[in-house]
């Protein structure tokens, strides 16, 4: 099987502009800003990890608006590791042989942002996974003709390894297996580790 790569994993707070500052100190990279999603109350800072793949540091566009329930954002109190995303060779061949698998990862919807510029990018995204399987099943995403975050050449980490956790591993697994994505998940209370080799040295972020 080919597995879809991945394309970005997804890191929020419910103060994007602090969620930043502390990831620069920790990393010792300042992320770059990358802008606010066209309706949906969020806005974003990116730092590459490393290939075609990205970290999206995301959280309201203003901290007083915690409306949004994106990525469960308006229920966060802290940073956390929401999601992942892959990137795969044909997102609507996916969407259907996911299906056909047994697992329906929603329909493909439009999305967009403003870069600092005043750019418009526009993709098409799977929605967030199920709440079940706590953002442990990847969103597809299909960038169609907008030029790829890490096109602009971001500040860049090294993403050494990305793992998960579930109660109910083998449920995560065959989402997965129906996606075509690849990630190791092990028992235990859910959510992510990503390991980050920096400037100041390799870090987790969960």
């Amino acid at each position: 099987m080919e597995f879809a790569p991945l394309d970005h994993i997804v890191y929020a707070g419910p103060d994007v502009d602090r969620l930043a500052e502390e990831l620069a100190e920790r990393t010792g990279i300042a992320p770059a800003p990358g802008g606010r999603h066209v309706g949906k109350g969020t806005r974003n800072y990116l730092m590459g990890l490393g290939g075609r793949a990205y970290l999206e540091i995301i959280g309201p566009d203003t901290p007083a608006d915690r409306g949004t329930t994106r990525f469960g954002i308006d229920r966060l109190t802290g940073p956390r590791v929401v999601t992942w995303v892959v990137e795969p060779a044909d997102l609507d061949a996916t969407v259907r042989n996911a299906r056909a698998a047994g697992y329906d990862p929603g329909d493909v919807g439009p999305l967009s942002r403003r870069t600092p510029d005043d750019v418009l990018l526009e993709w098409r995204l799977t929605p967030n996974p199920p709440p079940t399987l706590d953002g442990l099943a990847p969103a597809l995403i299909d960038w169609l003709e907008a030029p790829h975050p890490t096109s602009g050449g971001l500040p860049t980490v090294e993403l050494v390894a990305l793992r998960g956790f579930h109660p109910d591993p083998e449920t995560i697994t065959r989402a997965l297996d129906a996606l075509g994505a690849r990630l190791p998940v092990t028992a235990g209370e859910p959510g992510f580790e990503a390991e980050l080799e920096t400037p100041n040295g390799r870090i987790t972020l969960r």
